[in-house]
């Protein structure tokens, strides 16, 4: 998909309808002379209701499309006929989006699972006619309700890919080819810092007809928890993968030590992502020969299981599937 066609950012406003009014009629018939009270019910205004479609990965469609708005409920007339109620609003949303109060910030829902809905903003109830104040002694009330407001809102929605892996690491570091590799997406790749500005998914086939999802992450930089880069718009689709793949490339000058400045931005960011399970792959390794693989093991992180691989020559690409499905099923 192109680059301007992924949207995982947008501001829209809402409005449900508001409940239609409700009758002040009174019976009217030939020889009826005092025909009693028959004013009906206003009906009730449209919800409006976020729904995961699983067909979505970007919110694309609605950054043409800011206003939601209900239809009001009709109003009640008379023979107790109860106005019709407002068409509800359904906002299809891919699956991981997080619906916030623009204004304070608040998550009013979370959309995860296929097919969810939630009705976010309930339009208003329809007024009451007449017919609902007679009494015994009050047998032809002239009066009847209005029907309640609908909800006004301004809403920020948010979309965290849901994915099994994430690949995570500096620009260039290898992450595209990998998925380009081990999946059919198809990810600009280049030779320079920043060839991916937006995320990208793919299926990974893996024995006997099993499969994961994974996405790679647009590269982070020193400083993304504090925005930089637009550090938090890459930082949080990492926040819903099962395991993080952290990649470093063979020929980095200090391996632990950008492995230590990506932990530290993760940390910042949240510090509930250090609870995912990590592995870290060792990319380009067929810059190195096996001599100098031995050498550098020793200067690796600790505590962590480590893969050297390389996607230009195939080098432990199953062995990392391996891993990588075995993590997950653990």
């Amino acid at each position: 998909m192109a680059i301007s066609n992924f949207v995982d950012y947008v501001k829209i406003y809402c409005r449900s309808g508001s409940g239609g009014a409700g009758s002040m009629h009174f019976r009217k018939e030939k020889f009826i002379e005092f025909g009693g009270p028959d004013g009906g019910n206003g009906g009730r205004g449209g919800h409006i209701i976020f729904k995961a479609n699983p067909n979505l990965w970007t919110l694309l469609h609605l950054k043409y499309n800011r206003h939601v708005i209900a239809v009001n409920g009709q109003k009640g007339s008379g023979v107790n006929r109860t106005g019709s109620d407002g068409a509800d609003q359904i906002v299809e949303v891919p699956l991981g989006t997080i619906v916030k109060d623009a204004e304070t910030g608040e998550i009013l829902c979370e959309v995860t699972e296929e097919n969810h809905e939630v009705l976010l903003f309930e339009g208003g109830k329809g007024g009451l006619g007449n017919t609902e104040f007679k009494t015994s002694t009050n047998r032809a009330p002239r009066y009847s309700q209005p029907g309640i407001d609908g909800i006004e809102a301004r809403v920020i929605l948010e979309l965290k890919i849901l994915a099994d892996i994430g690949l995570v690491g500096f620009p260039n570091a290898g992450k595209s080819t990998l998925l380009s590799v081990v999946s059919a997406a198809k990810p600009e790749i280049a030779d320079y810092a920043f060839t991916t500005l937006v995320p990208n998914i793919g299926i990974v086939q893996y024995r006997d007809g099993k499969s994961f999802v994974m996405a790679d992450i647009p590269g982070i930089i020193e400083g993304a928890a504090e925005g930089r880069g637009l550090g938090h718009r890459f930082l949080r689709h990492i926040e819903r993968n099962s395991i993080l793949l952290l990649m470093i490339p063979a020929d980095t000058k200090n391996i632990k030590n950008e492995f230590d400045i990506l932990i530290n931005e993760l940390n910042k960011y949240n510090p509930e992502l250090l609870d995912k399970k990590r592995i870290l792959a060792i990319t380009k390794a067929d810059l190195i020969d096996d001599e100098l693989e031995q050498l550098l093991k020793p200067e690796l992180p600790k505590g962590i299981e480590i893969v050297f691989i390389s996607s230009l020559i195939n080098k432990n690409i199953d062995k990392l599937k391996d891993i990588l499905w075995k993590n997950l099923n653990e």
